[in-house]
């Protein structure tokens, strides 16, 4: 079966945070995971770059507001090599190909009537690109997303997309086992659905916001950034023209998986299925929305000090090591709590003395006393369903806790057998069981190594090569300085 996965769009108004990390790198556990089960997979990154919020920023830097998102979005793209990221496309909203999609969008929501055009008065929260109502406010007028933000009170007149219309066929969708996970987040989106839904503004003012899509034959507006944005999804496989037929292939007759933050409930899987709903274009298959990473009991932000870049997580830890880390110890669904004394502690507990040390020991033992490489039986190199369960189901977690219980069992069976007593006796009997157990152990090794490929495909790759050539390899994880 084919499967389309894509991230959310990165906003390029800053550098890359560790939540974005988080999100490529789930996304990257997913695609190698099938494709080692030999699916066809097509995983989509990118970057959000249109809207005020960038407009803005780009004006306060004293920038060119095009060389302003190029820059970032360099930033951004760099991250496929920092994070040994796999995916197979990386589409920018600036790009032409992005802007006929979007006005593609545009034109098919409008013939089916769910376009219109009404002057508006309302409080806009920059930090939202969106107008607010009485319902998304705080008690003293605030945004409840960007509650240090002022509100704008703006009259004008835009574009409006009738999203009450879609209510019931979003319920249908929502209703869908699976349809999102977690279910949590799912009903947080019925939730809206049954609260009432109210059109909202697919338009600004050019003389307001001159920095977005235009609008098709209207020269006075352009595009509401997450209109814009939205149609990502399938701009980056070729639609509509689709002329080298993957949209076909991995949207509409594929399994189609987005991932995104707790945040984007009502983008994702509302606004988002409306204009699918409106093109009338297959709706998404499946959603899973990650929690946040605080750090300190605390929300990161610049003003605190507390913000984690990816590439400092690369620097002291190595690709592989950020990779397991944001994999295993951060929930795949609730918020989490990283700092660097703990993710100093994970890496040096579970990688340098948990997982390093066992492959150390264990191909030192065989190197010294084995006469070549082990050979695998049948099975040592199949995945367990259990770990390919857990990866469906978004659980990552888990997945990395089934390859870390088989490393805790290997260093208890190393603990009980005494494998490097045995090979020193002189009874030929008592070290050939010691000969045995080494063999045991490597491959042990060689179960565990097939199952990290997804996570760490580098550490998986040196294992393997470690038990196929009866050599101790270097140090996987080098201590801390």
């Amino acid at each position: 079966m084919a499967r389309y996965l894509t991230t959310t769009l990165p906003y390029v108004n800053a550098d890359p945070h560790i939540g974005h990390a988080l999100e490529l790198i789930q996304a990257d556990v997913l695609a190698r995971a099938w494709r080692l089960q030999g699916e066809e997979v097509f995983f989509s990154t990118g970057t959000d770059e249109h809207g005020q919020k960038i407009f803005q920023a780009a004006e306060k830097a004293g920038q060119d507001v095009q060389a302003y998102v190029d820059h970032f979005a360099a930033e951004f793209g760099k991250l496929k090599d920092a994070l040994a990221l796999t995916n197979d496309g990386f589409i920018r909203t600036t790009e032409p190909r992005h802007i006929e999609a979007a006005q593609e969008m545009w034109r098919r929501c409008l013939a089916s009537g769910d376009i219109y055009k009404k002057s508006y008065t309302g409080f806009y929260c920059v930090g939202c690109e969106a107008y607010k109502t009485e319902k998304d406010l705080t008690e003293d007028g605030h945004c409840l997303v960007h509650p240090h933000l002022t509100l704008e009170e703006i009259a004008e007149e835009n574009y409006f997309f009738r999203f009450s219309k879609h209510a019931d066929q979003l319920l249908t969708i929502l209703h869908k086992e699976g349809a999102v996970l977690p279910t949590w987040r799912r009903d947080e989106a019925i939730n809206f659905v049954k609260a009432g839904l109210e059109d909202f503004s697919i338009s600004r003012e050019k003389a307001r916001l001159s920095w977005g899509i235009p609008v098709p034959d209207d020269e006075d507006q352009v595009m509401y950034v997450w209109f814009d944005a939205l149609t990502d999804y399938i701009s980056t496989l070729g639609w509509p023209k689709d002329s080298e037929g993957r949209f076909k292939a991995f949207w509409e007759e594929g399994h189609t998986i987005q991932l995104a933050g707790k945040d984007q409930v009502r983008f994702q899987s509302l606004m988002w299925q409306a204009m699918l709903l409106s093109a009338q274009i297959k709706n998404t298959d499946q959603i899973f929305y990650h929690g946040f990473i605080n750090s300190g009991g605390q929300k990161m932000s610049k003003s605190l000090g507390n913000v984690i870049n990816p590439y400092e997580l690369v620097e002291k830890y190595g690709t592989e090591a950020t990779r397991y880390l944001l994999v295993r110890h951060v929930h795949p669904a609730e918020d989490s709590d990283v700092t660097w004394e703990r993710l100093d502690e994970w890496y040096l507990a579970n990688l340098v003395n948990g997982l390093g040390n066992l492959v150390a020991r264990v191909m030192k033992l065989a190197e010294d006393n084995l006469t070549g490489p082990v050979q695998l039986q049948k099975g040592d190199m199949d995945i367990d369903a259990a770990f390919t369960s857990a990866l469906d189901e978004f659980r990552f977690n888990d997945a990395v806790e089934y390859v870390f219980a088989i490393i805790g069992e290997c260093d208890a069976y190393m603990t009980a057998k005494e494998p490097y007593k045995k090979v020193k006796s002189p009874d030929d009997g008592i070290a050939n069981e010691g000969r045995e157990d080494i063999s045991f152990l490597v491959r042990k090794l060689a179960i565990i190594a097939t199952h990290l490929a997804p996570v760490m495909p580098a550490t998986s790759e040196t294992i393997l090569n470690a038990v196929q050539s009866n050599l101790k390899p270097e140090n996987l994880f080098p201590r801390l300085n």
